[in-house]
């Protein structure tokens, strides 16, 4: 089956290249028996392509099991999964099957399986190694032939970090990644998407169409999305039963969509010269201010080390900023401070002889990662833009306001 027919077949509305890519890898990985994580925002769609792995895969005539981790209470989880004996806990009044020997033979799709606790993340590790699990309150290991597709939104090397999500499951579970884009990096889908959920709504509540004007389009169209499709297909269905004149424009549209996005950030952000920027403009300075967060951060480590060291190691010109902000006790990026004396830096005579450089501005720093993926990808705009995390249009607008020499 090709993509259009499974796109066609299982409701997946769009034409962007990270969607298709999504859809060619779950067709591809089907009949193998390989684990999946997909990985995207709360509301972009995940919990089609378990099924999509399943129903193209050799165990498609065996059971289909979907569990929501997250909405699990954390002193239940290993019963619903593995199963309990009578009488493991109070009000266990009968044995019970779990998820795993229910499903075994079929498929079984964790959805949200970052918020497993890590004493559930091991008795997984286990089923996922070797095929085994035990049941709460039993001795006897049991057997199961399950194979698992994973789902979450969360950012695993975030969790692997911070000790929340074990790293040996990770690498068992992410045999093959498939990564979901946010709405806003699906542009062009999102009027087909309304259009689609416009014409759903006006039959199921027999009424006309809603349709949008060309500037209610670009609101649309330019709008965060922080719920993805959940949230698009929900204003629209408010849209259609509330709004008596179904030409929707600009102005109607906006009061269905709330300002802020998913880190409390308008949607629209208004510039000290009374324009604005648009969600594509705020991603990139996000990841512009990301990364200066990260050479903060090492630079902090490179001065912590030069403090410590030989009061004879010069200082160089790229630390001083920094350690002009730790001299005065400044808060750092990561939210705490490193406090040095003035003797530390009176002490060494290469220290006393440098001038300390500005930092970068918000506007040069831009300018500095559009030329660099700009270079990395020898001009070609539509790889830049994609590692940037912005439009192709927002791209050209940047080199073109900026004056950059591709």
């Amino acid at each position: 089956m090709n993509i259009q027919d499974l796109k066609q077949k299982y409701g997946i509305i769009g034409n962007n290249i990270f969607l298709e890519r999504a859809v060619d890898i779950a067709r591809q990985v089907a009949p193998t028996d390989l684990n999946v994580v997909i990985n995207g925002e709360s509301g972009t769609g995940k919990e089609v392509f378990p099924q999509i792995i399943h129903h193209l895969s050799a165990r498609k005539h065996g059971p289909y099991i979907a569990v929501n981790c997250g909405a699990i209470p954390e002193g239940t989880i290993d019963s619903e999964l593995f199963g309990h004996e009578k009488g493991s806990f109070t009000g266990a009044t009968e044995a019970r099957k779990g998820y795993f020997e229910v499903a075994n033979g079929g498929t079984i799709f964790l959805d949200e399986v970052g918020e497993l606790p890590l004493a559930t993340q091991a008795r997984l590790l286990r089923v996922l190694e070797a095929g085994e699990y035990i049941k709460v309150g039993s001795s006897k290991v049991q057997k199961t032939d399950v194979r698992v597709v994973a789902a979450t939104n969360i950012d695993f090397y975030q969790a692997l970090e911070k000790g929340k999500f074990r790293a040996d499951l990770y690498y068992r579970l992410n045999t093959v990644p498939i990564y979901l884009a946010p709405l806003r990096e699906r542009k062009e889908d999102i009027h087909l998407l309304f259009r689609k959920f416009a014409n759903d709504f006006a039959a199921k509540y027999k009424m006309p169409v809603v349709k949008l004007s060309s500037d209610a389009e670009q609101v649309l169209i330019n709008y965060y999305w922080p719920g993805n499709i959940r949230q698009l297909k929900n204003i629209t269905e408010q849209i259609s039963i509330i709004e008596r004149i179904k030409e929707i424009n600009a102005e109607v549209l906006l009061k269905y969509l709330p300002q802020y996005s998913s880190n409390n950030v308008p949607s629209v952000i208004h510039n000290n010269e009374g324009g604005t920027f648009n969600s594509n403009d705020r991603d990139l300075i996000f990841k512009v201010v990301r990364d200066m967060k990260g050479e903060i951060l090492e630079l902090k480590k490179v001065v912590y080390d030069l403090m410590s060291a030989s009061d004879k190691m010069p200082v160089n010109t790229d630390d001083m900023h920094l350690i002009n902000r730790m001299y005065s006790g400044e808060e750092l990026g990561n939210g705490s401070s490193l406090k040095i004396h003035p003797n530390s830096i009176q002490n060494n005579p290469a220290a006393q002889t440098i001038e300390v450089e500005e930092t970068l501005s918000l506007q040069e720093k831009e300018i500095d990662m559009i030329r660099k993926a700009l270079r990395k990808h020898k001009g070609k705009r539509k790889y830049a833009a994609k590692e940037l995390g912005i439009s192709e249009r927002t791209l050209y607008r940047k080199i073109n306001e900026y004056h950059i020499e591709e």
